[in-house]
């Protein structure tokens, strides 16, 4: 069931039934789209996150579509996100709707989201993996790293990590190998927000995201 999302004419709204109840998908439409970009939110916020947002509004005229995935748990308006393995059932049964596209198609999303893309990237067929924020450990306690979900994507992995989340920094992310690149925003914390000390301001921080994610795109797909 597609909808057209209200103040957005670009935009519209899919809902997707899953196991794990209704996920939603949020188009943002690329007026001739080479490929699609499907991203989802982590476990403390949705799709309203400055770094979607920021993707969204700037990759369509890139030629990418951007597809903002809802989680069944935020769409029902939950407050506490569910076991990893709910996430990735609901991830699989919104891929198919995805592919209707008829794109390649990158799976992405920031923290629990990134980490859900990583784990089912090559089942699915993702052409590639965009990691925003990935937790590469809980804050405080880095021997408990998710290092082996990340580079298990097994596709061309760009991750964007801010300079100081508490979930790892980049300088704690293990050598990557060679269809792996890291980049970082300075002064960034797990959401990409910045320090009033911090001689970027958050519009550059988003510009720097969105230009990376674009320059890199190219050389993923190859």
């Amino acid at each position: 069931m597609a909808a057209k999302e209200k103040g957005t004419p670009e935009a519209t709204t899919e809902t997707v039934p899953t196991p794990a109840g209704d996920a939603r998908i949020t188009w943002h439409h690329a007026p001739s789209p080479h490929t699609l970009l499907a991203a989802s939110h982590g476990a403390g916020g949705g799709i309203e996150a400055r770094d979607l947002r920021a993707l969204a509004a700037a990759l369509p005229g890139r030629g990418v579509s951007v597809a903002l995935v809802e989680q069944p748990w935020r769409v029902a308006g939950k407050k506490i996100a569910p076991a990893p393995s709910t996430l990735d059932t609901g991830w699989r049964a919104v891929w198919p709707a995805l592919e209707k596209a008829g794109l390649p198609t990158v799976a992405g999303g920031r923290s629990a989201g990134a980490r859900v893309a990583c784990r089912t990237a090559r089942e699915l067929g993702a052409k590639a993996v965009l990691a925003l924020s990935f937790p590469l450990h809980p804050p405080g306690k880095p021997e408990r790293s998710r290092a082996g979900e990340l580079l298990a994507t097994g596709v061309p992995t760009l991750i964007v990590q801010g300079g100081r989340d508490p979930f790892g920094r980049p300088e704690e992310f293990p050598e990557l190998p060679a269809d792996m690149e890291l980049v970082e925003v300075a002064y960034g914390d797990h959401g990409f927000g910045l320090p009033k000390s911090a001689d970027l301001d958050e519009p550059a921080a988003l510009a720097l995201i969105t230009g990376a994610v674009a320059d890199w795109l190219p050389r993923a797909l190859g």
